[in-house]
């Protein structure tokens, strides 16, 4: 069975209050980039064979370069990003695609993992993987730490308190057989239907699927706000002394 990684690192990260036509993506942490580690992540796993990189076109060169460096040899296919993160994923999906016969959409297993999620253990993509070969859909996910509430009509109004054992905060790499999330990109994309994760567009296109949950450790967090930054740096001397 074939096994693709697609890393969505076309984020210009607002919320990181960056110069203009700067990338969250190439910020440093530590003596490396975001996406080194990230990539560093899926090349030394040993489910996944070829990663494809959705990212800004004027990063392309750096990133070729990068890849070369490192000796991340399963950096095969740079794709353009699109408007949204999802437009990004469907042109990674698309490309992909193309190089596939009809049985091997149906043999292949795509991993989608956020470019700015450095911490991934190669060892956990390697058991998400194993788990997307057998149930077709797997996503992993931690349980909240703190109490989540809902909002009522009014945005200052708290509505009422959610059971914190029916919840999940997910996170990536999401994983799914190749054909199964494919064509629920496709039908989204013709619907002009977003969502805020691609385990939305499965369980909106094909609802009698079951996602399997792969419990994650809290390690695995997104650099969105420049505290993340910080934080990040104590995550990335932990794994280190490990």
């Amino acid at each position: 069975m074939k096994t693709f990684a697609v890393i969505a690192a076309s984020g210009l990260g607002k919320r990181m209050k960056l110069k203009p036509g700067q990338s969250k993506q190439y910020l440093k942490l530590g003596i490396y980039p975001v996406i080194y580690h990230t990539l560093k992540a899926f090349e030394d796993c040993s489910e996944v064979e070829s990663i494809i990189v959705a990212t800004l076109k004027e990063y392309f060169p750096y990133l070729k370069r990068l890849s070369k460096r490192y000796g991340f040899t399963k950096v095969q296919h740079i794709v353009e990003g699109g408007k949204e993160r999802q437009d990004s994923i469907y042109n990674c999906l698309d490309h992909l695609s193309q190089k596939m016969s009809a049985v091997e959409f149906e043999k292949t297993t795509v991993l989608i993992h956020d470019g700015v999620r450095p911490f991934i253990l190669p060892q956990e993509i390697d058991e998400i993987a194993r788990i997307t070969h057998q149930f077709g859909a797997c996503v992993p996910a931690t349980k909240p730490k703190d109490t989540i509430k809902t909002i009522g009509n009014s945005e200052d109004v708290f509505g009422k308190t959610l059971n914190r054992g029916e919840l999940r905060q997910v996170q990536t790499p999401q994983a799914f057989n190749m054909n199964l999330i494919y064509n629920a990109h496709k039908f989204a994309k013709k619907d002009q239907y977003y969502a805020t994760d691609d385990a939305a567009l499965l369980e909106k296109y094909s609802p009698d699927h079951p996602i399997k949950i792969y419990e994650m450790g809290y390690h695995n967090i997104k650099i969105t706000t420049p505290e993340d930054i910080d934080l990040g740096k104590m995550i990335l001397k932990r794994l280190r002394n490990q």
